[in-house]
Protein backbone atom coordinates (compact mmCIF):
# COMPACT_ATOMS: atom_id res chain seq x y z
CA UNK A 1 0.00 0.00 0.00
CA UNK A 2 2.87 2.07 0.80
CA UNK A 3 4.45 1.27 -2.21
CA UNK A 4 1.36 2.24 -4.39
CA UNK A 5 0.94 5.55 -2.87
CA UNK A 6 4.13 6.82 -3.71
CA UNK A 7 3.42 6.06 -7.18
CA UNK A 8 0.13 8.07 -6.89
CA UNK A 9 2.55 10.83 -6.19
CA UNK A 10 4.50 10.29 -9.29
CA UNK A 11 3.54 12.40 -12.16
CA UNK A 12 2.66 10.42 -15.42
CA UNK A 13 5.20 11.00 -17.71
CA UNK A 14 7.51 9.78 -14.71
CA UNK A 15 5.63 6.79 -14.77
CA UNK A 16 5.74 6.09 -18.30
CA UNK A 17 9.63 6.42 -18.53
CA UNK A 18 9.78 3.95 -15.33
CA UNK A 19 7.63 1.79 -17.20
CA UNK A 20 10.26 2.37 -20.71
CA UNK A 21 13.29 1.75 -18.59
CA UNK A 22 12.12 -0.68 -16.37
CA UNK A 23 9.80 -2.93 -18.84
CA UNK A 24 11.88 -2.23 -22.30
CA UNK A 25 15.45 -0.72 -21.88
CA UNK A 26 16.90 -2.07 -19.17
CA UNK A 27 15.22 -5.57 -20.42
CA UNK A 28 17.02 -4.86 -24.00
CA UNK A 29 20.38 -4.00 -22.94
CA UNK A 30 21.02 -6.87 -20.10
CA UNK A 31 19.41 -9.39 -22.96
CA UNK A 32 22.18 -8.08 -25.48
CA UNK A 33 24.97 -7.86 -22.99
CA UNK A 34 24.22 -11.43 -21.50
CA UNK A 35 24.02 -12.71 -25.04
CA UNK A 36 27.32 -10.94 -25.83
CA UNK A 37 28.96 -12.49 -23.03
CA UNK A 38 27.81 -15.64 -23.69
CA UNK A 39 28.97 -15.43 -27.50
CA UNK A 40 32.68 -14.47 -26.18
CA UNK A 41 33.25 -17.11 -23.56
CA UNK A 42 31.76 -19.96 -25.64
CA UNK A 43 33.93 -18.65 -28.75
CA UNK A 44 36.84 -17.97 -26.33
CA UNK A 45 36.56 -21.92 -24.72
CA UNK A 46 36.16 -23.40 -27.82
CA UNK A 47 38.88 -21.57 -29.43
CA UNK A 48 41.33 -22.74 -26.07
CA UNK A 49 40.30 -26.18 -26.90
CA UNK A 50 41.35 -25.86 -30.33
CA UNK A 51 44.46 -24.51 -29.71
CA UNK A 52 45.00 -26.83 -26.50
CA UNK A 53 44.14 -29.54 -29.37
CA UNK A 54 46.81 -28.39 -31.56
CA UNK A 55 49.63 -27.61 -28.73
CA UNK A 56 48.99 -31.44 -28.03
CA UNK A 57 49.12 -32.48 -31.78
CA UNK A 58 52.71 -30.85 -31.99
CA UNK A 59 53.54 -32.63 -28.75
CA UNK A 60 52.50 -35.89 -29.73
CA UNK A 61 53.62 -35.38 -33.16
CA UNK A 62 57.27 -34.44 -31.94
CA UNK A 63 57.11 -36.92 -29.56
CA UNK A 64 56.52 -39.24 -32.21
CA UNK A 65 59.48 -38.52 -34.13
CA UNK A 66 61.76 -38.47 -30.98
CA UNK A 67 60.63 -42.48 -30.47
CA UNK A 68 61.38 -43.16 -34.15
CA UNK A 69 64.93 -41.81 -33.85
CA UNK A 70 65.61 -43.53 -30.02
CA UNK A 71 64.21 -46.71 -31.95
CA UNK A 72 66.45 -46.99 -34.69
CA UNK A 73 69.19 -45.94 -31.95
CA UNK A 74 68.37 -48.67 -30.19
CA UNK A 75 68.08 -51.31 -33.36
CA UNK A 76 72.11 -49.86 -34.22
CA UNK A 77 72.77 -50.43 -30.07
CA UNK A 78 71.63 -54.34 -30.40
CA UNK A 79 73.30 -55.07 -34.25
CA UNK A 80 75.87 -57.29 -32.81
CA UNK A 81 77.39 -57.35 -36.54
CA UNK A 82 77.92 -53.71 -36.52
CA UNK A 83 79.87 -54.08 -33.20
CA UNK A 84 81.75 -56.63 -34.12
CA UNK A 85 82.62 -54.32 -37.85
CA UNK A 86 83.42 -51.24 -35.30
CA UNK A 87 85.65 -53.53 -32.81
CA UNK A 88 87.25 -55.89 -35.36
CA UNK A 89 90.92 -54.84 -36.30
CA UNK A 90 91.84 -54.72 -39.90
CA UNK A 91 95.20 -55.74 -40.48
CA UNK A 92 93.85 -54.52 -44.58
CA UNK A 93 91.71 -51.26 -45.35
CA UNK A 94 90.30 -53.38 -48.07
CA UNK A 95 88.46 -55.64 -45.67
CA UNK A 96 86.99 -52.80 -43.64
CA UNK A 97 85.83 -51.25 -46.92
CA UNK A 98 83.88 -54.17 -48.04
CA UNK A 99 82.34 -54.50 -44.30
CA UNK A 100 81.62 -50.98 -44.68
CA UNK A 101 79.73 -51.32 -48.14
CA UNK A 102 78.37 -54.26 -47.93
CA UNK A 103 76.97 -53.71 -43.94
CA UNK A 104 77.00 -50.23 -42.62
CA UNK A 105 75.69 -48.18 -45.62
CA UNK A 106 73.08 -51.14 -45.93
CA UNK A 107 71.68 -50.73 -42.32
CA UNK A 108 71.53 -46.76 -42.86
CA UNK A 109 69.48 -47.47 -46.30
CA UNK A 110 66.76 -49.48 -43.72
CA UNK A 111 66.43 -45.49 -42.50
CA UNK A 112 66.09 -44.08 -46.05
CA UNK A 113 62.23 -42.77 -44.98
CA UNK A 114 63.89 -40.70 -42.33
CA UNK A 115 67.38 -40.37 -43.70
CA UNK A 116 66.55 -36.51 -44.87
CA UNK A 117 65.79 -35.47 -41.38
CA UNK A 118 68.14 -37.12 -39.59
CA UNK A 119 71.86 -37.63 -39.31
CA UNK A 120 73.42 -41.23 -38.00
CA UNK A 121 77.21 -40.86 -36.76
CA UNK A 122 79.32 -43.94 -35.59
CA UNK A 123 82.11 -42.87 -33.64
CA UNK A 124 85.35 -44.72 -32.02
CA UNK A 125 88.76 -45.01 -31.30
CA UNK A 126 89.56 -48.02 -33.14
CA UNK A 127 92.97 -46.88 -35.75
CA UNK A 128 92.28 -49.63 -38.11
CA UNK A 129 89.29 -47.88 -39.40
CA UNK A 130 89.36 -45.93 -42.67
CA UNK A 131 87.60 -42.24 -41.05
CA UNK A 132 85.02 -41.38 -43.52
CA UNK A 133 81.31 -41.00 -44.27
CA UNK A 134 79.41 -41.89 -41.24
CA UNK A 135 81.89 -43.38 -38.92
CA UNK A 136 84.22 -40.64 -37.11
CA UNK A 137 87.17 -40.87 -34.75
CA UNK A 138 87.29 -39.52 -31.41
CA UNK A 139 89.45 -36.73 -32.52
CA UNK A 140 90.36 -33.75 -29.90
CA UNK A 141 87.77 -31.55 -31.65
CA UNK A 142 84.71 -34.70 -31.05
CA UNK A 143 85.98 -34.60 -27.28
CA UNK A 144 85.10 -30.79 -26.42
CA UNK A 145 82.06 -30.94 -27.52
CA UNK A 146 79.33 -30.92 -25.50
CA UNK A 147 77.60 -34.16 -26.42
CA UNK A 148 80.66 -36.12 -25.92
CA UNK A 149 81.20 -34.36 -22.54
CA UNK A 150 77.26 -35.45 -21.74
CA UNK A 151 77.79 -39.31 -22.80
CA UNK A 152 81.22 -39.59 -20.61
CA UNK A 153 79.24 -38.01 -17.57
CA UNK A 154 76.19 -40.25 -18.02
CA UNK A 155 77.42 -43.51 -16.80
CA UNK A 156 74.67 -45.34 -18.74
CA UNK A 157 73.84 -47.11 -22.05
CA UNK A 158 70.42 -45.80 -22.37
CA UNK A 159 70.06 -43.19 -25.14
CA UNK A 160 70.51 -39.21 -24.11
CA UNK A 161 69.04 -36.48 -25.38
CA UNK A 162 71.33 -33.16 -25.86
CA UNK A 163 71.28 -29.71 -27.55
CA UNK A 164 74.02 -27.86 -29.71
CA UNK A 165 73.76 -24.55 -28.14
CA UNK A 166 76.59 -23.35 -30.20
CA UNK A 167 74.16 -23.13 -32.59
CA UNK A 168 74.04 -19.83 -34.44
CA UNK A 169 69.99 -19.43 -35.32
CA UNK A 170 68.75 -22.86 -34.29
CA UNK A 171 69.73 -25.30 -31.68
CA UNK A 172 70.61 -28.88 -33.13
CA UNK A 173 68.99 -31.88 -31.28
CA UNK A 174 70.92 -35.04 -30.93
CA UNK A 175 70.29 -38.49 -29.37
CA UNK A 176 73.56 -39.87 -28.22
CA UNK A 177 74.49 -43.21 -26.62
CA UNK A 178 77.32 -45.81 -25.93
CA UNK A 179 77.57 -48.89 -28.11
CA UNK A 180 78.71 -52.28 -26.83
CA UNK A 181 79.22 -55.68 -28.26
CA UNK A 182 76.92 -58.58 -27.37
CA UNK A 183 79.46 -61.50 -28.99
CA UNK A 184 82.77 -60.17 -27.37
CA UNK A 185 84.39 -57.89 -25.02
CA UNK A 186 84.46 -54.59 -26.40
CA UNK A 187 87.93 -53.40 -27.73
CA UNK A 188 87.10 -50.32 -28.62
CA UNK A 189 84.87 -47.54 -27.09
CA UNK A 190 82.03 -46.55 -29.55
CA UNK A 191 79.28 -43.86 -29.66
CA UNK A 192 76.40 -43.34 -31.63
CA UNK A 193 74.97 -39.81 -32.37
CA UNK A 194 71.82 -39.36 -34.33
CA UNK A 195 71.40 -35.37 -35.39
CA UNK A 196 67.83 -33.60 -36.06
CA UNK A 197 67.55 -31.78 -38.66
CA UNK A 198 66.07 -28.25 -37.39
CA UNK A 199 64.08 -28.33 -40.78
CA UNK A 200 62.76 -31.31 -39.28
CA UNK A 201 61.29 -29.35 -36.22
CA UNK A 202 59.88 -26.29 -37.92
CA UNK A 203 57.96 -28.71 -40.18
CA UNK A 204 56.37 -30.42 -36.79
CA UNK A 205 55.95 -27.04 -35.06
CA UNK A 206 54.67 -25.01 -38.12
CA UNK A 207 50.88 -25.98 -37.22
CA UNK A 208 49.11 -23.37 -39.38
CA UNK A 209 45.68 -23.83 -36.96
CA UNK A 210 47.42 -21.92 -33.82
CA UNK A 211 47.24 -18.31 -34.57
CA UNK A 212 50.43 -17.15 -32.03
CA UNK A 213 53.60 -18.35 -30.67
CA UNK A 214 55.05 -21.83 -29.88
CA UNK A 215 57.98 -22.71 -28.18
CA UNK A 216 60.17 -25.56 -27.67
CA UNK A 217 61.59 -26.09 -24.19
CA UNK A 218 64.25 -27.77 -22.11
CA UNK A 219 65.00 -26.72 -19.08
CA UNK A 220 62.71 -23.57 -19.77
CA UNK A 221 65.64 -22.92 -22.40
CA UNK A 222 64.09 -22.06 -26.02
CA UNK A 223 65.31 -25.20 -28.42
CA UNK A 224 63.16 -23.51 -31.16
CA UNK A 225 59.96 -20.61 -31.93
CA UNK A 226 57.83 -20.32 -34.89
CA UNK A 227 56.15 -17.19 -34.25
CA UNK A 228 53.91 -15.71 -36.44
CA UNK A 229 55.74 -12.32 -37.01
CA UNK A 230 59.10 -14.39 -37.97
CA UNK A 231 60.97 -14.04 -34.47
CA UNK A 232 63.51 -16.67 -34.16
CA UNK A 233 65.07 -17.56 -30.30
CA UNK A 234 68.56 -17.54 -29.43
CA UNK A 235 69.59 -20.85 -28.35
CA UNK A 236 70.64 -19.33 -25.25
CA UNK A 237 67.49 -17.44 -24.83
CA UNK A 238 65.09 -18.60 -21.55
CA UNK A 239 61.68 -18.17 -21.43
CA UNK A 240 61.08 -15.94 -18.39
CA UNK A 241 58.42 -13.29 -19.81
CA UNK A 242 55.36 -13.30 -20.75
CA UNK A 243 53.84 -10.43 -23.14
CA UNK A 244 50.75 -8.15 -21.29
CA UNK A 245 47.52 -9.94 -22.05
CA UNK A 246 48.98 -13.15 -23.05
CA UNK A 247 47.62 -16.69 -22.60
CA UNK A 248 49.63 -19.21 -22.02
CA UNK A 249 49.15 -23.16 -23.33
CA UNK A 250 51.39 -26.27 -22.45
CA UNK A 251 52.04 -29.68 -23.15
CA UNK A 252 55.00 -31.44 -21.04
CA UNK A 253 55.90 -35.15 -21.73
CA UNK A 254 54.53 -37.52 -19.31
CA UNK A 255 55.49 -41.09 -18.92
CA UNK A 256 59.29 -40.52 -21.06
CA UNK A 257 62.49 -40.35 -19.35
CA UNK A 258 64.37 -38.64 -21.73
CA UNK A 259 62.24 -36.05 -22.21
CA UNK A 260 61.09 -35.31 -18.50
CA UNK A 261 62.24 -31.97 -18.74
CA UNK A 262 61.05 -30.95 -21.78
CA UNK A 263 57.35 -29.12 -22.63
CA UNK A 264 56.28 -27.55 -25.89
CA UNK A 265 54.90 -23.86 -24.69
CA UNK A 266 52.01 -21.34 -27.04
CA UNK A 267 51.69 -18.29 -26.17
CA UNK A 268 49.05 -16.05 -28.06
CA UNK A 269 47.32 -12.85 -27.27
CA UNK A 270 43.74 -12.82 -25.96
CA UNK A 271 42.76 -9.79 -28.38
CA UNK A 272 44.00 -12.12 -31.66
CA UNK A 273 41.82 -15.31 -30.26
CA UNK A 274 38.69 -13.26 -30.25
CA UNK A 275 39.01 -11.07 -33.12
CA UNK A 276 35.50 -12.29 -33.90
CA UNK A 277 33.68 -12.34 -31.47
CA UNK A 278 34.32 -8.35 -31.33
CA UNK A 279 33.42 -8.38 -34.97
CA UNK A 280 29.83 -9.77 -34.06
CA UNK A 281 29.84 -6.89 -31.52
CA UNK A 282 28.97 -4.50 -34.41
CA UNK A 283 26.27 -7.13 -35.19
CA UNK A 284 25.05 -6.94 -31.64
CA UNK A 285 24.26 -3.23 -31.60
CA UNK A 286 22.72 -3.47 -34.86
CA UNK A 287 20.20 -5.84 -33.72
CA UNK A 288 19.85 -3.93 -30.41
CA UNK A 289 19.11 -0.38 -31.77
CA UNK A 290 15.92 -1.07 -33.75
CA UNK A 291 14.55 -2.98 -30.43
CA UNK A 292 15.24 0.22 -28.22
CA UNK A 293 14.23 2.71 -30.90
CA UNK A 294 11.09 1.15 -31.81
CA UNK A 295 9.78 1.48 -28.73
CA UNK A 296 10.89 4.31 -27.74
CA UNK A 297 8.94 5.90 -30.39
CA UNK A 298 5.66 3.88 -29.45
CA UNK A 299 6.27 4.85 -25.90
CA UNK A 300 6.59 9.05 -27.11
CA UNK A 301 4.21 8.66 -29.04
CA UNK A 302 1.57 6.97 -26.75
CA UNK A 303 2.94 8.85 -23.85
CA UNK A 304 2.17 12.14 -25.51
CA UNK A 305 -1.41 11.42 -26.77
CA UNK A 306 -1.88 11.13 -22.79
CA UNK A 307 0.30 13.77 -21.47
CA UNK A 308 -0.53 16.25 -23.30
CA UNK A 309 -4.25 16.07 -22.80
CA UNK A 310 -4.06 15.65 -19.49
CA UNK A 311 -1.83 18.60 -18.88
CA UNK A 312 -4.17 20.84 -20.87
CA UNK A 313 -7.29 19.98 -18.60
CA UNK A 314 -5.21 20.52 -15.30
CA UNK A 315 -4.11 23.89 -16.26
CA UNK A 316 -7.90 24.55 -17.38
CA UNK A 317 -9.22 23.30 -13.94
CA UNK A 318 -6.60 25.99 -12.36
CA UNK A 319 -7.92 28.56 -14.92
CA UNK A 320 -11.55 27.82 -13.25
CA UNK A 321 -10.14 27.83 -9.76
CA UNK A 322 -9.12 31.46 -10.73
CA UNK A 323 -12.68 31.93 -12.00
CA UNK A 324 -11.56 31.63 -15.27
CA UNK A 325 -14.76 29.68 -16.45
CA UNK A 326 -13.52 28.83 -20.43
CA UNK A 327 -14.56 25.48 -21.78
CA UNK A 328 -11.58 23.53 -23.68
CA UNK A 329 -11.25 23.11 -27.56
CA UNK A 330 -10.88 19.31 -28.31
CA UNK A 331 -11.95 17.17 -30.75
CA UNK A 332 -14.26 13.82 -29.69
CA UNK A 333 -12.68 11.65 -28.72
CA UNK A 334 -14.08 8.04 -27.72
CA UNK A 335 -11.26 7.04 -24.45
CA UNK A 336 -11.35 8.55 -21.22
CA UNK A 337 -9.23 11.68 -21.49
CA UNK A 338 -11.77 12.49 -24.50
CA UNK A 339 -14.77 11.91 -21.87
CA UNK A 340 -12.95 13.18 -19.32
CA UNK A 341 -12.68 16.72 -21.30
CA UNK A 342 -16.23 16.65 -22.55
CA UNK A 343 -17.36 16.33 -18.91
CA UNK A 344 -15.38 19.16 -17.63
CA UNK A 345 -16.07 21.63 -20.36
CA UNK A 346 -20.34 20.42 -19.23
CA UNK A 347 -18.88 21.39 -15.55
CA UNK A 348 -17.66 24.37 -16.91
CA UNK A 349 -20.56 25.70 -18.18
CA UNK A 350 -22.77 24.60 -15.66
CA UNK A 351 -20.54 26.82 -12.88
CA UNK A 352 -20.72 29.63 -14.84
CA UNK A 353 -24.19 29.50 -15.23
CA UNK A 354 -24.86 28.82 -11.56
CA UNK A 355 -22.86 31.52 -10.62
CA UNK A 356 -23.99 33.94 -12.89
CA UNK A 357 -27.99 33.35 -11.83
CA UNK A 358 -27.26 32.35 -7.71
CA UNK A 359 -24.10 32.24 -6.70
CA UNK A 360 -23.17 35.86 -7.11
CA UNK A 361 -26.76 37.08 -5.96
CA UNK A 362 -26.39 34.84 -2.78
CA UNK A 363 -22.86 35.66 -1.89
CA UNK A 364 -23.70 39.54 -1.81
CA UNK A 365 -26.86 38.41 0.78
CA UNK A 366 -24.41 36.52 2.88
CA UNK A 367 -21.82 39.35 3.13
CA UNK A 368 -24.68 41.72 4.24
CA UNK A 369 -25.66 39.64 7.11
CA UNK A 370 -21.95 38.71 7.73
CA UNK A 371 -21.29 42.74 8.35
CA UNK A 372 -24.32 42.69 10.40
CA UNK A 373 -22.86 40.29 12.14
CA UNK A 374 -20.08 41.60 13.17
CA UNK A 375 -21.12 45.03 14.06
CA UNK A 376 -23.40 43.22 16.73
CA UNK A 377 -20.23 40.81 17.69
CA UNK A 378 -18.25 44.51 18.26
CA UNK A 379 -21.00 45.95 19.94
CA UNK A 380 -20.91 42.61 22.39
CA UNK A 381 -17.44 42.55 22.69
CA UNK A 382 -16.95 46.58 23.70
CA UNK A 383 -19.61 45.65 26.98
CA UNK A 384 -17.60 42.86 28.14
CA UNK A 385 -15.31 43.75 31.08
CA UNK A 386 -12.21 41.96 31.56
CA UNK A 387 -12.03 42.26 35.39
CA UNK A 388 -15.51 39.91 35.08
CA UNK A 389 -13.51 37.18 33.81
CA UNK A 390 -10.82 37.59 36.80
CA UNK A 391 -13.12 38.10 39.19
CA UNK A 392 -15.04 34.81 38.58
CA UNK A 393 -12.18 33.11 38.31
CA UNK A 394 -11.60 34.24 41.66
CA UNK A 395 -14.95 32.81 43.00
CA UNK A 396 -14.57 29.70 41.27
CA UNK A 397 -10.98 29.16 43.22
CA UNK A 398 -12.51 30.38 46.29
CA UNK A 399 -15.55 28.01 46.05
CA UNK A 400 -12.71 25.27 45.35
CA UNK A 401 -10.95 26.05 48.62
CA UNK A 402 -14.12 25.72 50.00
CA UNK A 403 -14.77 22.19 48.82
CA UNK A 404 -11.00 21.19 49.80
CA UNK A 405 -9.95 21.04 46.27
CA UNK A 406 -7.09 22.77 47.05
CA UNK A 407 -5.20 21.26 43.34
CA UNK A 408 -8.21 22.55 41.26
CA UNK A 409 -7.92 26.59 43.18
CA UNK A 410 -4.27 26.42 42.65
CA UNK A 411 -4.28 25.69 38.91
CA UNK A 412 -7.21 28.05 38.64
CA UNK A 413 -4.86 30.54 40.40
CA UNK A 414 -2.35 29.62 37.92
CA UNK A 415 -4.69 30.64 34.69
CA UNK A 416 -5.99 33.52 36.59
CA UNK A 417 -1.91 35.26 36.61
CA UNK A 418 -1.34 34.44 32.77
CA UNK A 419 -4.26 35.63 31.42
CA UNK A 420 -3.96 38.40 33.69
CA UNK A 421 -0.21 39.05 32.33
CA UNK A 422 -1.51 38.06 28.89
CA UNK A 423 -4.04 41.37 28.88
CA UNK A 424 -2.54 43.47 30.73
CA UNK A 425 0.57 44.34 29.00
CA UNK A 426 1.56 47.58 30.09
CA UNK A 427 4.99 47.89 30.09
CA UNK A 428 7.42 45.81 27.66
CA UNK A 429 9.97 44.42 30.43
CA UNK A 430 9.63 42.93 33.25
CA UNK A 431 12.56 41.38 35.99
CA UNK A 432 13.79 37.86 35.54
CA UNK A 433 11.25 36.63 39.09
CA UNK A 434 8.25 37.89 37.27
CA UNK A 435 8.95 36.38 33.87
CA UNK A 436 10.03 33.00 35.89
CA UNK A 437 6.49 33.39 37.72
CA UNK A 438 4.58 33.42 34.49
CA UNK A 439 6.70 30.73 33.58
CA UNK A 440 6.30 28.00 36.76
CA UNK A 441 2.74 28.90 36.52
CA UNK A 442 2.21 27.50 32.90
CA UNK A 443 4.31 24.38 33.93
CA UNK A 444 2.20 23.94 36.89
CA UNK A 445 -1.20 23.91 34.71
CA UNK A 446 0.67 21.70 32.64
CA UNK A 447 1.69 19.52 35.05
CA UNK A 448 -2.07 19.29 35.87
CA UNK A 449 -2.46 18.22 32.33
CA UNK A 450 0.04 15.70 32.06
CA UNK A 451 0.66 14.33 35.37
CA UNK A 452 4.10 12.66 35.80
CA UNK A 453 4.54 12.65 32.24
CA UNK A 454 6.01 15.87 33.02
CA UNK A 455 8.42 17.69 35.14
CA UNK A 456 10.40 21.00 34.94
CA UNK A 457 13.35 22.30 36.94
CA UNK A 458 14.06 25.74 37.49
CA UNK A 459 17.79 26.87 38.40
CA UNK A 460 18.25 30.76 39.01
CA UNK A 461 21.26 32.76 40.27
CA UNK A 462 20.06 35.44 42.63
CA UNK A 463 21.53 38.07 41.28
CA UNK A 464 19.60 37.37 37.97
CA UNK A 465 16.37 38.06 39.19
CA UNK A 466 16.47 41.92 39.37
CA UNK A 467 17.22 42.14 36.28
CA UNK A 468 14.83 43.10 33.45
CA UNK A 469 14.35 41.40 30.01
CA UNK A 470 11.47 41.68 27.14
CA UNK A 471 7.96 40.25 28.41
CA UNK A 472 6.92 36.74 27.30
CA UNK A 473 11.13 36.15 26.25
CA UNK A 474 11.35 32.56 27.95
CA UNK A 475 7.38 31.38 28.21
CA UNK A 476 7.28 30.70 24.28
CA UNK A 477 10.63 28.82 24.42
CA UNK A 478 9.09 27.01 27.47
CA UNK A 479 5.80 26.25 25.37
CA UNK A 480 7.22 25.41 22.49
CA UNK A 481 9.26 22.46 24.30
CA UNK A 482 6.19 21.03 26.50
CA UNK A 483 3.85 21.02 23.36
CA UNK A 484 6.58 20.38 20.58
CA UNK A 485 8.82 18.44 22.77
CA UNK A 486 7.24 16.59 25.54
CA UNK A 487 3.72 15.78 24.36
CA UNK A 488 4.85 14.05 21.47
CA UNK A 489 6.90 11.37 24.07
CA UNK A 490 5.52 7.78 24.90
CA UNK A 491 7.76 8.45 27.92
CA UNK A 492 8.17 10.82 31.00
CA UNK A 493 9.93 14.46 29.75
CA UNK A 494 11.87 17.19 31.84
CA UNK A 495 12.27 20.86 31.09
CA UNK A 496 14.96 22.49 32.47
CA UNK A 497 15.27 26.02 32.85
CA UNK A 498 18.59 27.74 34.21
CA UNK A 499 19.42 31.39 34.46
CA UNK A 500 22.79 32.12 35.06
CA UNK A 501 25.09 35.49 35.12
CA UNK A 502 28.00 35.12 33.01
CA UNK A 503 31.26 37.51 33.31
CA UNK A 504 29.73 39.76 29.61
CA UNK A 505 26.03 39.46 31.21
CA UNK A 506 23.05 36.87 31.73
CA UNK A 507 22.82 33.51 30.47
CA UNK A 508 19.30 31.93 29.65
CA UNK A 509 19.11 28.34 28.53
CA UNK A 510 15.70 26.51 27.98
CA UNK A 511 16.20 22.10 27.91
CA UNK A 512 13.73 19.83 27.00
CA UNK A 513 14.33 15.76 26.52
CA UNK A 514 11.78 15.38 24.13
CA UNK A 515 11.43 14.33 20.43
CA UNK A 516 13.86 16.93 18.85
CA UNK A 517 13.33 18.94 15.82
CA UNK A 518 13.89 17.16 12.64
CA UNK A 519 17.25 18.87 10.68
CA UNK A 520 15.33 19.90 7.82
CA UNK A 521 12.63 21.85 9.91
CA UNK A 522 15.37 22.87 12.33
CA UNK A 523 17.10 24.34 8.89
CA UNK A 524 13.95 26.12 7.89
CA UNK A 525 13.38 27.84 11.66
CA UNK A 526 16.98 28.87 11.29
CA UNK A 527 16.23 30.83 8.27
CA UNK A 528 13.64 32.18 9.18
CA UNK A 529 15.60 33.54 12.11
CA UNK A 530 17.80 34.66 9.94
CA UNK A 531 16.13 36.23 6.83
CA UNK A 532 12.69 37.52 8.46
CA UNK A 533 12.72 41.18 9.89
CA UNK A 534 8.52 41.23 10.75
CA UNK A 535 7.50 40.24 13.93
CA UNK A 536 3.41 40.31 13.17
CA UNK A 537 0.78 39.02 15.30
CA UNK A 538 3.02 35.90 15.93
CA UNK A 539 3.77 35.33 19.65
CA UNK A 540 6.39 32.03 18.73
CA UNK A 541 10.19 31.51 18.55
CA UNK A 542 10.60 33.80 15.89
CA UNK A 543 8.46 36.41 17.73
CA UNK A 544 11.43 36.37 20.45
CA UNK A 545 14.10 36.04 18.59
CA UNK A 546 12.83 39.33 16.80
CA UNK A 547 11.62 41.42 19.75
CA UNK A 548 15.30 40.56 21.91
CA UNK A 549 17.02 42.09 18.20
CA UNK A 550 14.86 45.00 18.78
CA UNK A 551 15.95 45.40 22.32
CA UNK A 552 20.00 44.34 22.16
CA UNK A 553 20.61 44.40 18.62
CA UNK A 554 24.16 42.94 18.51
CA UNK A 555 24.12 42.40 22.11
CA UNK A 556 22.35 39.41 22.07
CA UNK A 557 22.92 35.43 21.55
CA UNK A 558 20.48 33.74 20.24
CA UNK A 559 20.82 29.63 19.30
CA UNK A 560 19.17 26.52 18.80
CA UNK A 561 20.64 23.43 18.83
CA UNK A 562 18.28 20.00 18.81
CA UNK A 563 18.95 16.08 17.94
CA UNK A 564 16.40 13.82 16.71
CA UNK A 565 14.87 11.68 19.93
CA UNK A 566 17.69 13.53 22.07
CA UNK A 567 15.85 17.08 22.56
CA UNK A 568 15.94 20.51 22.04
CA UNK A 569 18.19 23.35 23.68
CA UNK A 570 17.52 27.21 23.61
CA UNK A 571 20.40 29.29 24.75
CA UNK A 572 20.30 33.15 24.91
CA UNK A 573 22.72 35.17 26.34
CA UNK A 574 22.31 39.15 26.92
CA UNK A 575 25.46 40.56 27.06
CA UNK A 576 25.38 44.44 29.03
CA UNK A 577 27.24 47.41 27.04
CA UNK A 578 30.75 48.33 27.44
Amino acid sequence: MRLQGNLNNIRLRNKMLIIYFLSVFVPVILTNVIFYNITTNNVKKQKLQDLSLAIEQMRNEFKYQIDTVIGISSVLYNDTILNEYLDQQYEQSSDYVINYHSYITSMLEKYTPVYRAIQITLYTNNDTIIYGGHVLPFSKSTQEQEWYKRLEESNTLNPIIVQDLTATVQPTISIVRKLSSSTAKARYAKALKIDIHPEFIKQVFNNVTFEGSVYLLADDVVLYQASPNGDIARADDKFDEVEKGAIILEQDFPNTQYLSNWRVLGEFQESEVLVAVRKSREFVIYMAIPNVVIPSLIIIWFTRSLNVRIIRILKQMKRVKNHIFETIDNEETKDEIGQLTMEFNRMTLQIKSLISDVYMADIQKKELELKRNQSQLHALQSQINPHFLFNSLETIRMRSLMKSEEETAKIISHMAKIFRKSLTWGKDQVTVKDELDLVESYLQIQKYRFGDKLDYRIEVDQECLTDLIPKMTLQPLVENASIHGIEPLKTSGLISICVNKTKAGTKFTVRDNGVGIPQDKLNELLDNLRYSEEIGERIGVQNVYLRLKLFYGDLVRFEISSEQGMGTTFEIEINHPL
